[in-house]
């Protein structure tokens, strides 16, 4: 009789709700192959169901719904990345219309309230979106998991990204006082009150996010940031550089080989200046650095560089 009650109980809707997904996903592509090309605005359907609709109806296999729309919402702003015909900015993503990113990240998290990686996406991709979405996700997470620190971590964070540095520092203190929270919260709440718009601020958030990310795409994302700074520290020491050498001979060097010795004595905050195999300079992501001459500035070599940043 145990056993009939195990087969009845567990095993039989587990098998029925496989047996949903393997059909699911044939008769989804089937649709999508005979779908009408439609006008750019309209490429993203609403979401046909929502996590909170399907909550209690999903005979104990919440979380692996939960996961299909989280690794739905990777996959979503991969294709929108890939496809984007214009230069990435990660400061600003509207451009790429990403509407879904928000409901489907919700929806994981209506079915897990306990699923962090969402959040944690959320909170460093949402504010390039939307401000308001990305504070909504976040103070979600923190109401569910009141113990995990580094939600408050990721609420100072869009804080910070607003120039909201009071308020910041605020989750950065409230987070502090969680059981088993890092020093950096405490330093990072100081840090707010007196230095918020600061690179080495910039730097500290991002550094600590790439060592704690909960998953490679935050990990990547706050990776290409770190890269960002450091780009500006070395834009900043090779154009002074320039200027100095300009102004003893009058003329823009003609190559930035020519400073090279001059730039062997600035100490950066993240190291030093990289060089290739060839010998010419390269920015964080290994591209050969140009020298825009008219202006006497180093500028980055869009069809090389890996930065998602514009030129200017």
């Amino acid at each position: 009789m145990k056993h009939r009650s195990l087969l009845k109980d567990i095993v039989l809707p587990a098998v029925i709700v496989i047996a949903g997904f393997a059909v699911l996903s044939p008769l989804s592509d089937l649709v999508a192959s005979r779908k009408p090309e439609l006008p750019e605005n309209y490429k993203d359907a609403d979401l046909s169901l929502k996590g909170s609709d399907l909550k209690g109806y999903l005979l104990g296999a919440d979380s692996l719904v939960a996961d299909w729309f989280w690794m739905r919402s990777l996959q979503y702003i991969g294709d929108k990345v890939v496809n984007s015909k214009e230069d990435l900015q990660l400061d600003d993503l509207r451009n790429l219309n990403p509407r879904l990113l928000y409901p489907m990240l919700d929806s994981a998290t209506d079915l897990d309230p306990h699923f962090i990686a969402p959040y944690a996406y959320g909170a460093m991709v949402l504010p390039a979106i939307d401000g308001e979405q990305a504070i909504a996700i976040t103070k979600k997470g923190i109401e569910n998991n009141p113990k995990e620190w580094r939600l408050y971590q990721h609420l100072g964070y869009i804080y910070w990204r607003a120039k909201l540095y009071d308020q910041a520092a605020a989750a950065y203190e409230k987070g502090s006082k969680v059981e088993g929270a890092a020093p950096f919260m405490q330093l990072m709440a100081a840090s707010m009150r007196t230095e918020g718009g600061s690179r080495s601020t910039a730097r500290a958030i991002y550094q600590e996010m790439y060592v704690s990310a909960p998953d490679d795409s935050v990990k990547k994302t706050a990776e290409s940031r770190l890269q960002e700074l450091q780009w500006f520290d070395e834009r900043d020491a090779i154009d002074a550089k320039l200027a100095e050498a300009k102004a003893k001979t009058a003329e823009c060097p003609p190559r930035l080989a020519d400073i090279s010795s001059a730039l062997l004595t600035v100490k950066l905050p993240a190291g030093d200046f990289a060089v290739n195999a060839r010998g010419e300079l390269v920015d964080p992501t290994g591209a050969p650095y140009l020298l825009d001459r008219a202006e006497c500035r180093v500028v980055l070599d869009r069809s090389k560089t890996k930065l998602p940043l514009e030129t200017k």
